[in-house]
């Protein structure tokens, strides 16, 4: 497997150079670049061409909203893993709406932090459980105001227990590793799970089938 080229872009120099050479130390990933503010993540990004953008919010310049909106429109093949220490409502909503795939805070785990990298590489939504709550109540809350035709489908083919059991863990914000530890299965057998249920909801990731299944009561 090759390692998966990660730019890290963070305004406080002790915690990136501190971030880098902890990723430098796992060979998932490789660190390709570095930056200290979001104008700069779009010159590294054009040089470099990471597959992973490791993306903090706060900063001089331009902030990381911005920056993740610019850089998604520019280079749609990079993915931006948000990594702050913020998780305000509006921080949250407009990194999402800007085109990240993935918001962590600064709190996780060296392992967490190394799979969300992967599952971002791989297009996959990665959501701390305490955002992922928020981003569900925040869609229940305006599916009640305007409630979506496209999300009042039901699903294809009704969902097993199995699936039921790690959609309820997907919705929180688990990763493939975590479902697997909880029940007992290997990561390939939850992988096949979890596209069982995408294919099933008729959506396209781990985001939007939480959603959907919010919306449908299947939580």
């Amino acid at each position: 497997m090759r390692p998966v080229r990660v730019l890290v872009v963070d305004d406080q120099a002790l915690f990136r150079e501190g971030l880098i050479t902890l990723l430098s130390t796992r060979p998932e990933c490789q660190v390709v670049g570095e930056a200290a503010n979001g104008l700069e993540a779009l010159e590294r990004a054009a040089a470099l061409a990471p597959q992973v953008v490791l993306m903090d919010l706060r900063m001089p310049v331009m902030n990381g909203v911005e920056a993740t909106a610019r850089l998604r429109a520019a280079h749609p093949q990079v993915r931006v893993l948000v990594l702050t220490t913020f998780e305000e409502d509006a921080d949250v909503y407009g990194a999402l709406r800007a085109g990240a795939v993935g918001y962590l805070l600064k709190d996780v785990s060296a392992a967490t932090l190394v799979e969300a990298i992967r599952s971002a590489a791989r297009n996959e939504t990665v959501l701390q459980p305490s955002v992922a709550a928020k981003v569900v109540a925040e869609f229940a809350r305006l599916s009640e105001v305007a409630a979506p035709a496209l999300l009042a489908e039901p699903p294809s083919e009704a969902l097993s227990e199995r699936e039921r059991q790690v959609l309820r863990l997907l919705a929180v914000g688990a990763s493939n590793r975590e479902i697997a530890a909880a029940l007992h299965l290997s990561e390939g057998t939850v992988k096949n799970h979890v596209t069982n249920v995408l294919g099933k909801l008729g959506v396209r990731d781990r985001t939007q089938a939480a959603l959907q299944a919010r919306a449908l009561g299947l939580l």
